[in-house]
């Protein structure tokens, strides 16, 4: 055999051998990833899980806690996907995982619970029915199925910045719900109406203050730990006025991540995301 053709069955081999190897990869057609997508699931009032519905369990060291209610909650944060990987395995609650059906995992909403999801960027929206647990990763809130994740244009990113608002058929809890990142009345007046597809500006907002002298502070902590994108918005749209401080804009995941990182280093563990 002639060098230059041993060494070109070899590299042909070597690429074979790589694309088998990664680990979920581009989306192909096929069985595996068929073209067409399936409708989002309609919402309805289902009993709670016999499994995963805790009220505390464990992962990794650290315990979680399911909510007793999906009543109001509504979250902004990281969202992420799984795939094929996990198709064919046990769920939380027992049922197998589907990659091409329109569900998700949550650490704490009850099992099952469907949810409203929102691409930020894009306002891309879906609906899905929780019925797993995770993700177990620090600054995710969601972890969507494939064909969720297709539908909101992030399987190439992996991740987004998403709003997720359970459509919850419970009655009031006695307790309040809580977020870990909670949204304020502020963040209703985000423009919700944007074209799907018209991409928005996102911000990290960092404290709204009445009164001048704290906003300065605030703002000067921030310079003070090497975050210079900060700014004062003075909203003169409330009596007082308001002196909002914010961060961006944010461009991607990875940009929020870093700064979530920082802001906690500074001891600011609060924070909202704000689209415009």
């Amino acid at each position: 055999m002639r060098p230059e053709r041993h060494a070109l069955i070899w590299s042909l081999l070597l690429i074979v051998l790589v694309a088998g190897c990664a680990k979920d990869g581009p989306p192909r057609t096929g069985s595996i990833f068929p073209r067409s997508l399936p409708p989002d699931p309609t919402p309805r009032k289902e009993s709670k899980s016999r499994y995963g519905n805790g009220p505390v369990y464990e992962v990794f060291g650290q315990s979680y806690e399911v909510m007793d209610s999906s009543y109001g909650y509504q979250e902004r944060g990281v969202a992420s996907w799984y795939g094929k990987k996990f198709h064919g395995r046990m769920t939380s609650n027992q049922e197998r995982y589907d990659m091409h059906a329109m569900t998700a995992a949550h650490k704490s909403l009850p099992l099952p619970t469907y949810v409203r999801v929102e691409n930020l960027r894009n306002h891309r929206s879906i609906v899905v029915r929780v019925n797993d647990r995770g993700p177990f990763v620090h600054n995710r809130i969601i972890d969507l199925s494939y064909s969720a994740a297709r539908k909101l244009d992030m399987i190439a990113t992996g991740t987004s910045l998403v709003e997720v608002t359970a459509i919850s058929f419970d009655e009031p809890p006695r307790r309040p719900v809580v977020a870990s990142t909670p949204v304020t009345k502020e963040l209703e007046k985000a423009e919700s109406s944007a074209p799907i597809g018209k991409e928005s500006t996102i911000f990290v907002q960092v404290g709204a203050f009445g009164d001048a002298e704290n906003a300065r502070r605030r703002f000067a902590l921030l310079r003070s730990g090497g975050i210079g994108d900060a700014f004062v918005l003075e909203d003169n749209s409330t009596t007082p006025a308001l002196y909002r401080i914010r961060i961006g804009p944010i461009v991607d995941v990875l940009q929020y991540d870093s700064l979530v990182a920082q802001l906690q280093n500074l001891g600011i563990s609060e924070t909202h995301l704000i689209t415009e």
